[in-house]
């Protein structure tokens, strides 16, 4: 009896190790793929640098390039806003079909009026968006991005910084996910990734 079950046991061990095996060795674009049920991006109703009400809806029919910061950023934020700048640039005609968007962690600092001067320094075609922090946090939940108050103790109400998120995000004209971009993705780099989906 012994016998038979180390024979099962050690024919279960071949058997299994054929198999693993097997997919090791198998090339990669063979291997199945990998569903996700995470979504990034869905509904938001913020107020523009203009102080108007805007939805998702009001940007349908073009790609949306989306970036989360706050103006009082000292480094990330206005690099990578000059770096989306200039991939518009280069996108020439087809920069028609691209809306970025400059969303704002910082809903107490940065006021629509904040946001028009400091949209002002980048792209003609850059919109500042802001709302209430319900808003923000709601929008935030959407595009999964972290976003943090960090204030040394005995700084004054408005001396503090933000901990955020720095990705870019590529959303399609009916407002789906399409790619995304690291705040160290060169502006050719984004240039070439949104014209893949023109």
């Amino acid at each position: 009896m012994q016998r038979w079950i180390v024979v099962l046991g050690l024919t279960a061990i071949v058997a299994i190790g054929g198999i693993l095996a097997f997919y090791i060795a198998r090339p990669a674009q063979e291997m199945p793929a990998v569903s996700s049920s995470v979504t990034v991006g869905g509904p938001f109703t913020l107020t523009n640098q203009d102080g108007k009400t805007v939805t998702e809806a009001d940007y349908r029919g073009r790609y949306m390039l989306v970036f989360f910061g706050y103006t009082y950023c000292p480094d990330i934020c206005p690099t990578t806003l000059q770096t989306v700048s200039n991939a518009m640039d280069m996108l020439g005609a087809d920069a028609d079909r691209v809306q970025p968007l400059f969303v704002s962690v910082d809903p107490a600092r940065d006021t629509a009026e904040v946001l028009k001067a400091y949209v002002g320094h980048f792209h003609p075609r850059m919109v500042g968006l802001t709302g209430t922090p319900e808003q923000i946090e709601s929008v935030a939940k959407e595009y999964k991005v972290y976003f943090q108050k960090v204030q040394e103790e005995g700084a004054a109400d408005d001396e503090y910084l933000m901990n955020h998120s720095s990705i870019i995000y590529l959303m399609g004209p009916e407002g789906e996910f399409v790619a995304h971009f690291t705040h160290e993705t060169t502006a050719d780099e984004i240039a070439a990734g949104i014209r893949k989906y023109l």
